[in-house]
C-alpha cells in the first residue's frame, strides 16, 4: 500500500468499523439521538451506521475519495450535537466516564482534520 493512501484506508477502515457497530450494539448510539428528533431513535442509530458505511466505502475507493473525504468530514461534524449531549447526559455519571465523555468532544477536530486531509489528498 502506498504510503500516501495509508491515511484514507485508516479512515475507511475506522468508518466502516464505526458502521458496523451502529447496527451489532445499536443501544450505545441510541443514546446519542436526542428525543426531539421524528422517528425512533434506533432508526437514527440505523440511518447514521447506513451513512458511516457509505462513506467509508467511499473514502476506499480512490475514484470517490475527494468526495469521501469531504462527506467524512461533514459527518464527523454532524455527529458533534451527539457527543455534546453525552456529555451533559453523563453529568451524573461516576468521574471517569464523565471525563471520558468530556474527552472526546475535543476529538472530534483531529477527525475532521484528518477526513479534509484525505479529501485534498484524493
Amino acid at each position: 500500500m502506498a504510503n500516501s493512501q495509508r491515511p484514507a484506508h485508516f479512515l475507511a477502515g475506522a468508518l466502516g468499523v464505526m458502521g458496523v457497530l451502529h447496527f451489532a450494539v445499536p443501544k450505545p448510539f441510541d443514546g446519542l439521538i436526542p428525543a426531539s428528533l421524528p422517528g425512533s431513535r434506533r432508526a437514527w442509530t440505523y440511518g447514521s451506521g447506513v451513512a458511516e458505511l457509505a462513506v467509508g466505502a467511499a473514502v476506499a475507493h480512490p475514484r470517490t475519495r475527494r468526495l469521501g473525504g469531504l462527506a467524512a468530514a461533514l459527518l464527523f461534524l454532524g455527529v458533534f450535537p451527539g457527543n455534546v449531549k453525552m456529555a451533559m447526559d453523563a453529568s451524573a455519571a461516576p468521574a471517569p466516564q464523565r471525563a471520558i465523555a468530556w474527552g472526546r468532544l475535543p476529538l472530534q477536530w483531529p477527525l475532521i482534520a484528518w477526513a479534509l486531509k484525505v479529501r485534498d489528498r484524493g
